[in-house]
């Protein structure tokens, strides 16, 4: 069955803005550069929300390279976030961006946020990228950590997307639902599984957001114009979530 495209950005008359976002897990860049900054273009993505970027020697250089090969700039995080690195088109202005540390648990990898305020035409939205951890009761105080985050964030609009480190119907998973729209579940569109991209069967990865983001469409990316299923599989060693949101004018 053909996929129904999805919708291409667009500023609406009233000052409403179509804006696509893209969730990706890259995994370092360890693994083919070239092939993730293809899947990146091919997306066609107003704002990319990155989990696992860089973090040590010239991370920023890294970073740098992978925005420009991917057409975009870079807007914040990275290591000083602990991994979530926000990217963005010409098309977003930027209001603000702030990275935050979350509690460090003794022998666990040291979790943040990539956050940030932007604008597209008349609507301003919030924006935050996460990796949740892999230990339950962290990622549960996680999860908590990062509601109270979306509700400071002082927007109208809040989207959150990263890895989740769980499948839908776990604890945290449910916590940020109860609070926020699932993509996936508003407006199904292209593949569910984004783990693993040689054997997708599970779900960990998700773009959220407020109740007032209107989801247009939201899953993996299958049948896009110059998007190659090898790039896929090359790119890293998770699948990527696009949406197509309709964010109102504030």
């Amino acid at each position: 069955m053909a996929i129904t495209p999805l919708p291409d950005s667009r500023t609406e008359a009233d000052g409403s803005a179509v804006v696509r976002v893209l969730s990706y897990n890259i995994r370092s860049m360890r693994d083919d550069e070239d092939a993730l900054a293809r899947v990146v273009r091919a997306c066609a993505p107003d704002l990319v929300l990155v989990q696992e970027a860089p973090r040590f020697f010239r991370w920023r250089k890294h970073a740098a390279r992978l925005a420009a090969k991917s057409e975009l700039v870079l807007l914040s995080g990275g290591a000083t976030a602990a991994g979530p690195l926000l990217m963005c088109s010409l098309r977003a202005t930027v209001e603000r961006t702030e990275d935050v540390l979350l509690p460090l648990t003794p022998g666990l990898h040291r979790r943040g946020l990539a956050t940030a305020v932007v604008r597209f035409a008349g609507a301003r939205v919030g924006l935050i990228s996460c990796h949740l951890s892999l230990r339950s009761e962290e990622r549960y105080a996680q999860s908590g950590m990062l509601l109270d985050r979306v509700a400071g964030m002082d927007a109208p609009h809040v989207i959150v997307a990263g890895d989740l480190n769980e499948r839908p119907g776990g604890r945290s998973f449910t916590r940020l639902t109860k609070e926020l729209q699932d993509g996936w579940e508003v407006s199904p569109w292209g593949g569910e599984y984004t783990s693993t991209p040689d054997d997708p069967h599970q779900r960990i990865d998700a773009i959220l957001a407020t109740r007032g983001v209107e989801f247009l469409g939201c899953g993996v990316p299958q049948d896009l114009d110059g998007l190659d299923p090898a790039d896929l599989r090359a790119a890293t060693d998770h699948l990527p979530v696009l949406a197509a949101v309709r964010l109102q004018a504030s």
